[in-house]
């Protein structure tokens, strides 16, 4: 599969992005997925394939009407649906993750969202993580319940299934996503305690106003130094 520098290295990102979200603890087995933005269409997972195994080669093109091409036994992940229509319908996205962190999961299964106990909420966009409706895993219907969440969201849980979080880059969603698995671990912590307070709405506007002196940045290359003259 002949491919320039770029678009390898963006595979490879994509494939050491899968290895970081098992270390980081946020998703088991081949679970998880990945897709990022590129001309054309997206780059995205091959299905069941185990992490550890996969080198940039194995990453799908999917163009923006559903073809694919992919490397010989590989097909796309089985979630390509919510992928391709996530960074379609949102232009402003650069990369999608998808993982099945353990406390994103457990209330995902209880069906709540995570609400505003703590400022680092607004990371996803707002004062709540909402929790999408259940549909099976794969199907249209997922993926339009997963737009509706997302409509003004950076992140959502999935009903009885996941997590999804996005961002401009492959790297800014994958820093939502751990940042959300901590939210819900704090939050299932909280609710071992009782009902925890929410900061109110108008403090999570304040912050999101803030956000631009907040939250994860792209280093900036280091300005050039004038050599002495001799």
């Amino acid at each position: 599969m002949g491919m320039n520098r770029d678009e390898r290295d963006l595979r490879q990102a994509i494939v050491m992005a899968c290895r970081e979200m098992t270390a980081a603890g946020i998703n088991q087995g081949t679970s998880g997925n990945i897709s990022v933005r590129v001309d054309g269409g997206i780059l995205l997972t091959p299905s069941g394939l185990p992490y550890d195994q996969m080198t940039p080669e194995d990453i799908v093109f999917m163009a923006w009407d559903g073809g694919w091409t992919a490397r010989e036994g590989n097909v796309p992940s089985t979630e390509w649906r919510f992928h391709l229509d996530i960074l379609k319908a949102k232009p402003e996205t650069g990369a999608v993750v998808h993982a099945h962190p353990a406390y994103c999961t457990i209330l995902a299964i209880m069906q709540k969202s995570i609400p505003a106990i703590h400022y680092m909420i607004a990371a996803g966009g707002g004062n709540d993580v909402p929790c999408a409706p259940y549909a099976q895993y794969g199907t249209a219907e997922l993926s339009q319940l997963a737009l509706e969440a997302l409509a003004d969201r950076r992140a959502c849980l999935l009903a009885h299934h996941g997590l999804i979080a996005t961002g401009v880059s492959l790297r800014k969603a994958m820093w939502l996503a751990i940042e959300v698995e901590t939210l819900a671990k704090q939050y299932h912590g909280c609710l071992q305690i009782g009902t925890p307070p929410l900061l109110p709405d108008e403090e999570i506007d304040s912050i999101l106003r803030r956000w631009g002196q907040y939250g994860l940045r792209d280093r900036k290359p280091l300005a050039a130094v004038p050599s002495s003259a001799a």
